[in-house]
């Protein structure tokens, strides 16, 4: 039985994070949340890594939470460990200084539509779906969704998505502004190399200053 797990390769000055648990749909678990975190202080630490690519391993970029795992949490282990952890790994994952991109080569789900909204661009094949279905779970996105998700697509929509926990197709993501840009599966790599191309050719520097100027904004408008 293969270990969930978080891995990263590089080729290029592109580094590729890929969340590895197909057999669970990507499912997220401690560990996974551990080692991603873990990997991406590397990256950030890295400037050999010019671009970050985030994808799923096989069909589904992620379904969130492994619920067979989170379910067996008491109260008090749900807010020391899944919650703060996965808090850290994301807002990591959002003040990485390289541009970020998420690639959903399949549906995102829960938590993995949070590691989504986490990176600066989304990328996707044209039957994705995606959606924050944690509301039939009993609980409530943990991992800053709720605020990404708002600045992404406005309060209307967003309660749309966390109220009813419905998910949506890809041209309604894309509409909405919660993806970039969608292509058919054959023709997500030329998308996504379009990106890198673009990418690549600015000066890192500047990309790092414009992020940090950015987010400082996004900060004062939750305020």
């Amino acid at each position: 039985m293969t270990v969930p797990t978080v891995t990263l390769t590089t080729t290029g000055g592109v580094g590729i994070l890929t969340l590895d648990n197909p057999g669970r749909r990507n499912a997220l678990t401690l560990d996974m949340l551990g080692r991603m975190e873990e990997l991406l202080g590397l990256i950030a630490a890295d400037p050999g890594i010019r671009v970050l690519m985030v994808r799923g391993a096989g069909s589904t970029f992620s379904s969130g939470a492994d619920v067979t795992v989170f379910a067996a949490q008491d109260r008090e282990s749900t807010w020391r460990d899944w919650i703060p952890r996965g808090h850290r790994t994301v807002n990591r994952l959002a003040s990485l200084p390289q541009p970020t991109i998420a690639v959903l080569t399949g549906d995102a789900f829960g938590g993995g539509l949070e590691i989504a909204l986490a990176c600066d661009f989304r990328l996707a094949a044209d039957d994705v779906r995606v959606g924050l279905p944690e509301v039939g779970l009993g609980t409530l996105p943990g991992w800053g969704g709720t605020g990404r998700l708002v600045d992404t697509v406005g309060m209307v929509r967003a309660r749309q998505l966390i109220l009813t926990g419905l998910p949506v197709d890809m041209p309604t993501a894309q509409a909405w502004g919660l993806i970039n840009e969608s292509a058919p599966r054959a023709e997500l790599e030329d998308l996504q190399q379009r990106y890198l191309d673009a990418l690549m050719s600015r000066a890192p520097l500047a990309q790092a200053l414009a992020k940090q100027v950015l987010s400082a904004r996004d900060e004062r408008m939750r305020s």
